[in-house]
This record gives structure tokens, sequence and C-alpha cells, in this order.
């Protein structure tokens, strides 16, 4: 079996990919602010916030809780969304080594 395009990337070029992945849609940036506002919150406050269906916003916390930048507890019968603080602090190290790594030169290739 040959090898996937994923592996002729290092780990950290491939979690910011798939961690860009995630954020890569105006709503998951939308629901991610309303959720460092807030600090937490319930699904129900998070379709009265965004101009979006339920079942819209149900599948963007999917995407954000699949790439583990959100995660949920079950209270009742919703389920109460925070940032997850460990992939949050990742994704911010990749980004900062990202951007840290260039180096503006004195004279512009374009």
């Amino acid at each position: 079996m040959g090898a996937t395009k994923t592996d002729h990337f290092t780990e950290r070029q491939n979690q910011l990919a798939m961690l860009a992945k995630a954020i890569a849609h105006p709503a998951r940036i939308a629901i991610l602010d309303y959720l460092i506002k807030v600090d937490s919150c319930i699904c129900g406050d998070i379709v009265n916030e965004l101009p979006l269906a339920q079942a819209t916003i149900s599948q963007h916390l999917k995407e954000l809780k699949n790439a583990g930048l959100i995660k949920g507890d079950i209270e009742g019968n919703a389920i109460c969304y925070c940032i997850d603080e460990n992939t949050w602090k990742k994704f911010q190290d990749i980004l900062n080594a990202l951007f840290d790594g260039y180096t503006p030169k004195t004279q512009s290739c374009c």
C-alpha cells in the first residue's frame, strides 16, 4: 500500500492544516468568538446568537469538536460547549511558530 499525501509532511504541518481547516468557515469563527466571549454555553444559546439553523450549527460544532478545538459536556437534555484549552494552546503555539519563523528580508521578492 502506498503512502498517503499526509505522510510527506511533518506532524506539525499536518496538525496545522487540520486545525486551520476546522476554523476555515466564518460560522465556525463566529461560534469560537461566542464561546470565548461567554466562556461556556449551551447549544441553544449559539442558535439564538447566530443566524443559522440548529442543524447547521450542530454540524459546525461537530467539526470543531472533531478537531479538538472545543469540548462538550452533557447537561440534562443539552450539551454545554467550551473551548478546549489544551488544543487551543497547541494551535496557538503552532501558529506562533509559523509566524515567528518568518523574518522579513531587506528586499522584497515581488
